[in-house]
């Protein structure tokens, strides 16, 4: 996600682009796992106005949100690794 504040449907948008559309994310679990982040605080929300002129809310890390993808991602890296290692000795 962006340093700055995006709206639910950019995050998509942006997920599905940057995995080369491997990656979509439906509406039915995206709001709800944003919902989960808010409500754990690692992130935080605000209505505003998106780009098309409609009513949205703008979503945007914390920093103990910022420290939570990093330790999601670390572990995420030796998950990863792990499978590598089995698939090679198959």
């Amino acid at each position: 996600m962006a340093r700055g504040p995006v709206h639910g449907y950019a995050i998509a948008r942006r997920i599905k682009d940057s995995s080369e559309d491997a990656l979509e994310i439906e509406e039915g679990s995206l709001y709800p796992a944003l919902n989960r982040m808010l409500v754990k605080g690692w992130l935080t929300a605000e209505w505003g106005t998106s780009e098309n002129n409609r009513k949205a809310r703008f979503y945007k890390l914390t920093p103990e949100g910022r420290k939570q993808l990093e330790r999601v991602s670390k572990q995420f890296d030796r998950l990863v690794e792990a499978i590598q290692l089995v698939m090679r000795t198959a």
